[in-house]
C-alpha cells in the first residue's frame, strides 16, 4: 500500500508484496522458490504471463546427486510423504523473476521497491495464527536442520503472533537492492548458493544459474458467464476446466457439474504457496504466484534464504526432467476481462492441485452468483478427487444433495481448512485474501 501511495505501478506493488512475503510468509515463499506472474495493461488490454518457475538443474554435467530425506507431514490426522534435502532443490527463479516484472512494469526505482522486505527482514514480524497452524502440519520439512533455529527456537515451535526472525536475511535483503535480482545467479552469492546445494548432496551448478532466463509463456482463454478468463496453461488445466463448466451455473444444482470439472485425479498434496494480487489506479493489473514447495531444508549460510524442495514434489515429476527445463506447476495467476474488455477481477491462489478449485469457485461467486469478492473467497468450497467430493464445513445442503444424487462420495470436513487453497483477489467487487492462510485485502 506505501508502495502504491509513493506511485507506484501494481508491478511496484505486488514485487513489493511477494518481497515482503519472502520475510513474512517464510512458511509458503521465498527468495529461493519460483513463481509465475500474470500483468494486465490497462492502456492496451495487453496479458502477459512471465514463468520464473523453477528449472531442473544439471547443466554443469552429470553428478550423481545423494538420496532425498524422506518427512512424513500430517494433513488431516494422515502422514503424506514428500522429500527434501539438496538433492530436492531446482534452480530457483523468484529474484530473476520479480526483477523482470519489475523491469516490465515498475515504475519506481529497484531499491525503494525493496525496502519495506529489507526493513520487515531486520525486524522480523508476528507470525499469524493461520501460519502457525500451517507450521505446525509441515514442521518435520520447516524446522528441519538449520530451520529449527526459526521455527522451533528452544525446542518449541513458534505460536500465532510471536516473532519470526531470520537471521541474515536482512544481508540478502540489502544486497538484493543494492546489485539486483543477478546477485543470486553470479559472483559470491552464486557461488554460495552452488557450494551450499552440493554439499547437501544436490546438482546445482554454476552452469545452472547462468542459463537460467524468466521466459513469457502462451496466455490462454475461456469465457464464464459472459467474461473472458485468462490464464497460462497449468498443470491442474485451469482454463480448459473454466471451458467445461456446465452452462447452467445456477445452485445448487450446478455442483455435481462443477465437481465433474474439477475433478483431479492426483493426490492430496498440501501445498505451501502464496499469491498476491494488485490493481492500481490506472487500472493495471500485477498477479504473482510463488512458492518453495516444503522448503528443502537447506539455507544458504548467513542469508538466512531457505531453498524449494521442488525436485521431491511427486505430484510434479510428471515428465522427464531434462536439465535446465522448468519443471511443470499448478499455480495459476489470472486477469478476468469485461465484455469492453476492461479488468474485471484480477486473482491468484494458494494451494497445489486445489488452486484450480479454490479460483473456480471464487469466480463463480463474484461473476455469477454476484456477491463481493471477499464473500466469494471466504465462503465454503468443496473439492473433488477421483469419485470423491471433499467439502469444507457450511456447504450448502442442496449442492452436497445434488452431488450424493449424482453418485458422489460425500467427505465432510468439520472445520473451514488451509487445505482448500488460498485467494486472494481485486476487482469491482472489493478486494479480500483467503482467512484460510491469513489473507488480507486492502482498498486506497
Amino acid at each position: 500500500m506505501r508502495v502504491l501511495e509513493a506511485g507506484g505501478s501494481a508491478a511496484d506493488a505486488a514485487v513489493a508484496a511477494v518481497l515482503a512475503c519472502c520475510v513474512a510468509e517464510t512458511v509458503y515463499t521465498g527468495l529461493g522458490g519460483g513463481g509465475f506472474a500474470t500483468f494486465y495493461e490497462a492502456s492496451t488490454r495487453e496479458v502477459t504471463c512471465l514463468d520464473f518457475f523453477v528449472a531442473v538443474p544439471g547443466l554443469d554435467g552429470d553428478r550423481s546427486a545423494a538420496d532425498m530425506v524422506a518427512v512424513d507431514v500430517f494433513f488431516g490426522g494422515l502422514p503424506q510423504i514428500y522429500s527434501i534435502g539438496g538433492a530436492s532443490v531446482a534452480v530457483p527463479g523468484v529474484p530473476a523473476g520479480l526483477g523482470e516484472v519489475h523491469r516490465r512494469w515498475g515504475r519506481l526505482p529497484w531499491p525503494e521497491v525493496v525496502a519495506p522486505a529489507a526493513g520487515l527482514a531486520r525486524t522480523g514480524v508476528l507470525l499469524p495464527p493461520a501460519h502457525a497452524r500451517t507450521l505446525e502440519s509441515c514442521a518435520p520439512a520447516l524446522a528441519y536442520g538449520e530451520g529449527a533455529t526459526s521455527y522451533q527456537p528452544g525446542g518449541r515451535l513458534l505460536q500465532g503472533d510471536e516473532l519470526l526472525f531470520h537471521s541474515g536475511l536482512a544481508t540478502a535483503m540489502d544486497a538484493l537492492a543494492s546489485d539486483g535480482p543477478e546477485v543470486f545467479y553470479s559472483g559470491e552469492y552464486g557461488k554460495l548458493l552452488v557450494d551450499t546445494v552440493r554439499e547437501s548432496g544436490g546438482a546445482i551448478g554454476p552452469a545452472d544459474l547462468a542459463a537460467y532466463r524468466v521466459e513469457s509463456v502462451p496466455v490462454d482463454h475461456a469465457p464464464l458467464a459472459g467474461y473472458r478468463v485468462h490464464a497460462r496453461h497449468d498443470l491442474n488445466r485451469t482454463v480448459d476446466t473454466i471451458g467445461a463448466l456446465p452452462t447452467d451455473l445456477s445452485r445448487p444444482g450446478r455442483a455435481p457439474g462443477v465437481a465433474s470439472a474439477l475433478v483431479n485425479r492426483g493426490q492430496q498434496r498440501l501445498g505451501d504457496t502464496t499469491n498476491v494480487s494488485v490493481v492500481d489506479t490506472e487500472g493495471n493489473a500485477c498477479v504473482i504466484t510463488t512458492t518453495l514447495g516444503l522448503g528443502a531444508g537447506v539455507w544458504l549460510p548467513g542469508l538466512g534464504i531457505n531453498l524449494n524442495s521442488m525436485l521431491g514434489e511427486g505430484e510434479l515429476l510428471s515428465e522427464e526432467l531434462v536439465p535446465g527445463q522448468r519443471m511443470s506447476s499448478y499455480m495459476c495467476p489470472l486477469v478476468v476481462t469485461s465484455p469492453d474488455g476492461g479488468l474485471a477481477v484480477a486473482a491468484g491462489s494458494a494451494g497445489a492441485s486445489r488452486i484450480r478449485t479454490a479460483l473456480i469457485d471464487t469466480l463463480l461467486g463474484v461473476l455469477v452468483d454476484g456477491v463481493s469478492v471477499p464473500e466469494a473467497i471466504a465462503r465454503p468450497r468443496f473439492h473433488a478427487v477421483e469419485d470423491t467430493v471433499h467439502a469444507e464445513a457450511g456447504c450448502p445442503p442442496g449442492e452436497l444433495e445434488a452431488l450424493a444424487g449424482a453418485g458422489w462420495q460425500i467427505v465432510e470436513w468439520p472445520e473451514i481448512n488451509h487445505y482448500f487453497g488460498g485467494v486472494t483477489a481485486v476487482g469491482d467487487a472489493g478486494a479480500a485474501g483467503d482467512p484460510r492462510r491469513g489473507g488480507v485485502g486492502m482498498l486506497l
